[in-house]
């Protein structure tokens, strides 16, 4: 079994679980979408809770070094904070895939520890970050960071979730434009 095939299993894992939540992950439909056995599945994850916490974990730090390269890209603070809504547009263009941290969590009593542990981990480097571009542009004081950050997060995951659920992505513009209309995000 190669790293490719790890790759390609957890790679069909995430646009899974991006449109079905940790409920779809499912080793058959799984193979077939590889191109491989079900039980070629278990030799990577012996179980569907191994292959969530992996599939959260990959999504995580992504997520991160997605941020990073975007506060690389862009040095001004505030142009990040305008740029962030985007990383979760681009789930909605990709036939209409939810953040794959604010699906799982809409699932977490159902999510093994280590599944949970991992989307509640993606929730706070998202909000490190936004308190890190709120912090450094001085649009908040220190120590109310976190939890403008927070309300952020959850605007732009709730943002997300509407437009999902009417399959339209004006929604989100919509709400996304609202967010800076109101001061929740920097227009």
């Amino acid at each position: 079994m190669s790293t490719n095939t790890r790759e390609l299993i957890l790679s069909a894992a995430t646009r899974t679980a991006q449109a079905h939540g940790y409920g779809g992950l499912n080793f058959r439909d799984l193979a077939q979408d590889v191109g491989i056995k079900s039980a070629s599945i278990h030799y990577y994850f012996p179980s569907k809770a191994d292959l969530g916490a992996a599939v959260a974990r990959r999504y995580r730090e992504d997520a991160a070094v997605a941020l990073e390269t975007l506060s690389n890209e862009t040095p001004d603070p505030i142009a990040c904070l305008r740029r962030y809504p985007d990383t979760f547009r681009a789930a909605l263009q990709n036939n209409n895939r939810m953040c794959l941290g604010s699906f799982m969590a809409a699932e977490y009593d159902d999510l093994p520890d280590a599944v949970a542990k991992e989307v509640q981990d993606f929730a706070d480097v998202n909000v490190a970050w936004i308190a890190r571009q709120l912090s450094t542009a001085s649009l908040i004081a220190v120590e109310k960071s976190e939890q403008r950050a927070r309300a952020i997060f959850a605007a732009i995951a709730g943002a997300q979730l509407l437009a999902r659920s009417r399959s339209d992505i004006s929604f989100y513009d919509f709400a996304i434009d609202s967010y800076r209309e109101a001061g929740l995000l920097p227009s």
